[in-house]
């Protein structure tokens, strides 16, 4: 085989035009076809690089219309705007507003029907919450803190003391939180050392919070218009807490013990000072025998001091032992303690300024 009669080296063909329908070169190739086959330069074809261009005008075009300005019958499309900012949620209160009503007004019930109809029933009823208040505060000790504070004497001896504050007042109390004391500590003895003095310390410290405190309504009571003197007590210290929340609620903004209760303002404060001032000049003007409303308006100073000063002293029980409430006794308030800790500092300020005001007859 000659020269001649070898296909074109390899790398050496080209490409046929596409309508000849031409073959690449190379050595796989019919040497006869390559014989034939003469070599021809590249050259772009123009009709066909028009048409290439016509559709990329057309392609630009479509996607205009789909990316850019809508079609001529529709309009363009308003840039978005920034969204409004929402506005601020409503407050709302922290509890179930109509079942504290509800749960209010039973009590109140109770209370007034108690004091008015018989001294000695309303004396239970001091009674009653004197050791439903110790039994949550043990409760809540023993499972927070560990602490065995012993509620056998101290719910024996609480109610004693209520009794003997009627019965005998001031000294009758003194005396029966003396034994009360001593029982707790003798009772705390039944059990091993270990924890004893934190036992009996929070022993005694309950009887001082609740019973003892306690013990001042019942003496108030022993007066010849002692259910009025209760009744100015209890509506001075609800009146304060009312306020308190009604313009805490609405203008409060500026937090008055945060680390203790986030939720209390000096607005608040405010509102508890005014409402009770009020409150307390009618009281006294209208209610004591012998007593005079600038006496009220320096009662009620003293009751919304107390209250908030006992109110803030619950919190602090309650937030060192990591709690929200002491109990769940009353659906939209907590428990007894949650009610009586504004009422348990108050009745000794009350009791006091009575004797001074208008004596303890």
């Amino acid at each position: 085989m000659n020269d001649s009669s070898r296909g074109a080296p390899q790398g050496a063909g080209y490409w046929s035009a596409p309508e000849m329908g031409g073959a690449p070169a190379g050595p796989a190739h019919d040497v006869h076809g390559a014989q034939q086959t003469r070599p021809m330069p590249i050259v772009p074809d123009v009709p066909d690089a028009g048409r290439d261009a016509d559709d990329r005008d057309d392609r630009n075009r479509d996607a205009a219309r789909v990316s850019g300005p809508l079609f001529r019958d529709e309009k363009p499309q308003e840039p978005m705007s920034t969204p409004l900012p929402s506005p601020p949620p409503k407050k709302r209160a922290g509890r179930d507003l109509r079942a504290a009503i509800g749960v209010g007004v039973g009590l109140g019930a109770l209370v007034v029907g108690s004091l008015f109809i018989v001294k000695a029933v309303f004396v239970g009823v001091v009674v009653l919450a004197v050791v439903v208040g110790l039994w949550e505060l043990t409760s809540r000790l023993k499972e927070r803190k560990g602490i065995n504070a012993p509620l056998v004497p101290l719910a024996v001896g609480g109610a004693a003391m209520v009794v003997a504050g009627y019965v005998r007042e001031a000294e009758g109390a003194w005396v029966a939180m003396a034994l009360t004391a001593l029982a707790v500590l003798v009772w705390r003895m039944t059990e091993p050392p270990e924890g004893y003095l934190k036992d009996v310390t929070a022993g005694v410290f309950a009887v001082f919070y609740v019973p003892f405190l306690a013990t001042f309504v019942a003496m108030m009571l022993t007066a010849d218009d002692g259910a009025w003197r209760v009744l100015t007590f209890i509506l001075l210290t609800v009146v304060s807490d009312t306020g308190a929340y009604a313009v805490g609620w609405r203008f409060g903004t500026h937090k008055l013990a945060p680390r203790i209760s986030p939720g209390k303002t000096r607005e608040g404060l405010f509102g508890a000072v005014g409402f009770a001032m009020v409150a307390g000049a009618l009281c006294m003007e209208f209610l004591i025998d012998g007593g005079s409303w600038w006496q009220g308006l320096l009662m009620g100073l003293a009751v919304a001091a107390s209250a908030t000063l006992g109110d803030l002293g619950e919190s602090m029980i309650k937030r060192d032992l990591g709690i929200k409430d002491m109990g769940t006794l009353l659906p939209g308030h907590g428990g007894i303690m949650d009610r009586l800790d504004s009422l348990l500092p108050s009745a000794p300020v009350v009791w006091l300024l009575l004797v001074l005001f208008v004596g303890s007859g």
